[in-house]
Parts: structure tokens; sequence; C-alpha cells
């Protein structure tokens, strides 16, 4: 039994020895320059500079669209590429933004539009999804929506006093002077 492990030892031995080739000899320069190239592209990124990042519409009727343009330049090193832009509800609605590449140093713009939903300060998210480091940038509009004047008036509800497991609790009352609102059985 000895024999046999101290002959498969000696054989294992053999084997990975003769395996120890220089692996330096197999790395090929050329592809050496191409990752190194590759490696110093990879950390540079476009960079989305807007002219503003916030958009007042200050104070708007109920129901009343508007609208505003946002612009941005690429002032990074790399193609600028928005992929989709979004906003935080189905009330503002941006457009017209261009899905080519955007060289650096190229500008564009997007519409945003708003339908006044809403009541007093309204503010709402753009998001902008691009091939930049953060891979998301936002803008933001505001507005201040007057109440709509023909809306109907929903009348004050007072509440019913609930008692225990929901129902409706049953209303004390009393018939002595002085003892409204409570009862004394």
């Amino acid at each position: 039994m000895k024999k046999a492990i101290l002959g498969l030892s000696a054989l294992c031995l053999i084997a990975f020895s003769s395996c120890k080739e220089d692996a330096s000899k197999k790395i090929n320069e050329e592809n050496v320059a191409v990752a190194a190239e590759r490696d110093a592209n990879s950390s540079k990124f476009p960079v989305i500079t807007f002219d503003k990042t916030e958009h007042d519409f200050g104070e708007i009727e109920s129901k009343q669209n508007v609208e505003t343009v946002f612009n941005y330049t690429n002032t990074g090193e790399a193609p600028l590429v928005i992929t989709d832009i979004k906003s935080s509800c189905g009330c503002t609605v941006p457009q017209d933004w261009s899905k080519e590449p955007l060289q650096p140093g190229e500008s564009g713009h997007f519409t945003v539009k708003f339908n006044g939903t809403g009541a007093n300060k309204v503010s709402k998210t753009v998001t902008i999804t691009a091939n930049t480091e953060a891979g998301k940038e936002t803008v933001k509009i505001t507005a201040f929506v007057k109440p709509d004047p023909n809306a109907p008036v929903k009348p004050a509800q007072a509440k019913a006093p609930v008692g225990a497991m929901g129902a409706p609790a049953a209303v004390k009352s009393s018939t002595q002077p002085g003892h409204e609102g409570h009862n004394h059985d």
C-alpha cells in the first residue's frame, strides 16, 4: 500500500513539474497595448450638464397645460447616449430627446409638458437614464396649482363615533339638565 502511494506521488510530481513553462513568454505585447487602451477609455464617461436642473412654472390654473425645455451639453470625454426619460407621474410628459449619441461638446434638449393636475404646491421629478457614470440624472419641475373654481365642493362629513370591532358606538344621552352627552345608567 505504501509503495502504491509513493509511486502515485512520484508520478504526480513529475506531471506537475513538467508543466512549468515561463508564462511571460505566452503574453502577446499587442494584446497588452489594446487592453491598456481599453482600460484607459473605460474610465472616461460622458457628463450631462444642464442649463437648469429645476423649472418653476409659478402660479397656474388647475388643468392648465404648460411646458418647458431643458437644454443639456455633453461635457464629458465620451459620447452621451440617453436611453430613456421618465417622470414621477403621468401628468408630466418628457418628450423630443435625441436617441443618437451626443459627442463631447455637443448639446441637446428635451421638452417637459405638465397638465396642471394637483392642488397647491406641486413638484415632479424627471429621471434621465443615460450612460453617465451615475447612470441616472434628474431634473425637477414645480408649480403652484390654483384650485379649480368649477370643481364641486365636497361637504365636510362628521365622523360618527366608532365602538368595538368598528361598529358604530351607542350615543349616550340623559334626560337630566346639565348632563347632555352622557348617561348615568
